[in-house]
């Protein structure tokens, strides 16, 4: 394994730590706190999951799913279960092998999330590890509404060293898209990356304006392989879920990259959101720089957050990063 990897799975282990204080050690003292498994137990753990950030639905088909565990091969101490547990929160996370065919394939990348939860970093991050592994990217800055974001993504696309498209502030976000396409078609890009305007809280100018965008895709750019990925702060816990609810009714949602999990005791947010809205979550950031946004790992995820000893060999993947 690199160092590179070795070391995101240390930043994601101490970035983790507040949802570990939030939900594993209430987890440890019931599987250490119960003589036998039985409906309090169940209701200890279920409470503890939930208020964990988990959620419901995920919590009920975790526990239900160890419920029939426990019966099936006639665990009778509650310690002996710990193992299932974790396995079926794993479970619950996985991504998936066409998660990352945008990658491989002529692609349109929006990337959609309200102001404030990092997606133009996101996107100028995400931007640079795709320059790493050979694709060739271009970057649209829609964002027309915030000035900064348009300064910002040019400041990323220096550093990744790949082309920017933009507009004046206050441009149509459609008609930069419109450039954008035709940019894209004219070079050769493998990926177009459109960073998008944040607001929520206008809804309807957001739908009219996301639909405008996909028409002029799909009118200019009818082969190209179609990603909507949701950039959410994983700070705001359940907000978040209800953000990619709300981005759900105004785009075909692909796919979820969680930030700040550095920051959070609300980590099991990741589990909910994918339970609650079968969106995988594929990426997550843990910090600033280009090498804490990687692809979402759920082994790697549960192991870190459980602190499950000696798990240094993660999972390979190619992140292309350098």
């Amino acid at each position: 394994m690199s160092e590179e990897k070795k070391g995101f799975f240390g930043r994601l282990k101490a970035g983790l730590a507040k949802t570990r204080d939030n939900i594993v050690h209430g987890i440890d003292a019931v599987f250490g706190g119960f003589t036998s498994i039985d409906e309090d137990f169940y209701e200890e753990l279920e409470e503890i999951l939930i208020t964990g950030d988990i959620g419901v639905r995920a919590t009920e088909e975790i526990l239900e799913k160890l419920r029939e565990q426990v019966k099936e091969n006639h665990i009778k101490e509650p310690a002996d279960c710990k193992q299932f547990l974790i396995r079926n929160i794993i479970e619950q996370m996985q991504v998936g092998d066409t998660a990352y065919e945008f990658e491989h394939r002529q692609s349109v990348v929006l990337v959609i999330g309200v102001n404030g939860v990092g997606k133009t970093t996101t996107v100028g991050k995400l931007a640079g590890k795709l320059k790493a592994q050979g694709r060739r990217v271009l970057l649209a800055a829609a964002d027309t509404f915030r000035a900064a974001a348009g300064e910002q993504l040019h400041e990323w696309a220096n550093r990744a060293g790949v082309d920017l498209i933009g507009g004046n502030e206050g441009a149509d976000p459609a008609s930069v898209i419109y450039d954008a396409v035709n940019a894209a078609k004219a070079r050769g890009a493998d990926v177009l990356l459109c960073d998008t305007a944040g607001r929520l809280h206008n809804k309807k100018n957001l739908m009219e304006e996301l639909k405008k965008i996909n028409r002029i895709i799909d009118r200019e750019f009818p082969d190209a392989h179609r990603e909507n990925l949701v950039v959410l702060d994983a700070t705001t816990g359940q907000n978040a879920l209800q953000q990619a609810r709300e981005f759900g009714e105004v785009a075909d949602l692909t796919g979820i990259i969680l930030t700040k999990m550095d920051g959070t005791a609300k980590g099991g947010i990741a589990v909910a959101i994918q339970s609650e809205l079968q969106i995988p979550v594929k990426y997550i950031g843990v910090g600033e720089t280009i090498d804490d946004l990687q692809k979402f790992d759920a082994e790697q995820f549960v192991n870190a957050l459980f602190d499950v000893p000696g798990d240094d060999a993660e999972p390979e993947e190619d992140t292309g990063a350098v």
